[in-house]
């Protein structure tokens, strides 16, 4: 920046103040700088930025997984408000089972990252204190446990037990629940819901209606066949998160039950029967947290973090019918294990047989 000051006769701010658009600057002067700039091929050095101001131009988020809509949305949110602050954003995936977040976290904050946006999976983020003394940490989705930092999250109670509600007040009786594990803090906070919703109807919740573990395939498949062999059988089903509810999609392809979801994703609207959803807001939640991060580090925040519950909402749709007028579940879809491999193509570099005949 001194040379190209240098070259157009002008101060280092006045570059910095080109360089930044500031509307104030003349002209004339603007077109010199500009020139020079274009002379010498300047670009801004992040690394001596860094130096300058103690920290890297870079927000981390760290979520579960990249590839699930919710935590990519989320993603999107905070890179949304750290291009506005001329930040960029790196992402990594902590996976679900905890065994290696304080490792990747970690890993992320060593690089000094101006800030650090994540999604807690381990039982425990006491780890974080010490990272969190200088630089802004802020949850989203799922409260921190043993660190006080900033956390935004969503109405997860309410919106379950109101979901669980609208299906009982259809006429439904028998309301079944599926989810993750009662260890992630969504899903023990949905399953609170639920439970809070058949009690105020004056209904006994049974165990055998609640069924952890179906966030994947397999166990989504287990979880409906367990459903299906009780007697009286339920007539309803609420899914705790949207990850489960695609993944119950071909379990429960062709039975016939009311289905609400906390969560929306790509094509719910567009099953045969729509599914009515609670909506979340998942760009919100990272933009929220993300303009947090950008008031801790300009120092206009200060003291304990806070706790933010942001409100959702029920979209109604076709898939929760009264019990005597329940429609076939998802027609179209193949149902678990009916699909099978009539190709395949040949790894790369592989041999391919030849063509006969």
């Amino acid at each position: 920046m001194r040379e190209v000051a240098l070259r157009a006769g002008v101060s280092v701010k006045t570059v910095s103040r080109v360089f930044n658009d500031d509307p104030h600057v003349l002209p004339d002067t603007r077109r010199r700088v500009q020139e020079a700039l274009a002379g010498l091929n300047y670009t801004p050095n992040s690394l001596a930025r860094t130096f300058r101001d103690g920290r890297a131009p870079v927000v981390g988020v760290a979520v579960p997984s990249i590839s699930d809509p919710f935590f990519a949305a989320i993603a999107g949110g905070v890179e949304e408000v750290a291009s506005r602050h001329d930040m960029s954003v790196v992402v990594t995936s902590l996976g679900e089972d905890g065994d290696r977040e304080r490792e990747l976290v970690e890993s992320l904050l060593q690089r000094q990252v101006g800030a650090l946006v994540m999604t807690p999976v381990a039982a425990d983020q006491s780890y974080l204190a010490r990272w969190a003394a200088r630089t802004p940490v802020v949850v989203v989705d799922r409260p921190a446990r043993g660190v006080d930092v900033d956390c935004f999250v969503e109405d997860d109670l309410g919106g379950a037990r109101a979901a669980t509600a609208h299906l009982l007040a259809r006429g439904h009786r028998r309301v079944a629940f599926a989810g993750d594990r009662e260890s992630v803090p969504t899903t023990a906070n949905r399953l609170a819901g639920y439970r809070a919703a058949l009690e105020e109807a004056g209904l006994e919740v049974d165990p055998r209606l609640v069924q952890l573990g179906a966030s994947d395939p397999d166990g989504a498949a287990a979880a409906a066949r367990r459903l299906a062999a009780l007697d009286p059988a339920p007539t309803a089903l609420f899914s705790s998160d949207a990850r489960t509810t695609m993944v119950l999609v071909p379990a429960l392809a062709s039975r016939r039950m009311a289905v609400t979801g906390f969560g929306d994703f790509p094509m719910a609207s567009m099953l045969s029967p729509a599914l009515t959803v609670v909506d979340q807001d998942p760009a919100a939640l990272g933009r929220r947290a993300a303009e947090r991060a950008m008031r801790r580090l300009d120092g206009s925040v200060e003291g304990a973090g806070e706790h933010v519950v942001l409100p959702v909402r029920l979209l109604e749709r076709s898939s929760c019918r009264p019990p005597d007028r329940l429609l076939e579940l998802f027609p179209w879809t193949v149902p678990a294990g009916a699909e099978r491999v009539v190709w395949s193509s040949a790894p790369s570099g592989a041999p391919t047989a030849p063509a006969r005949g």
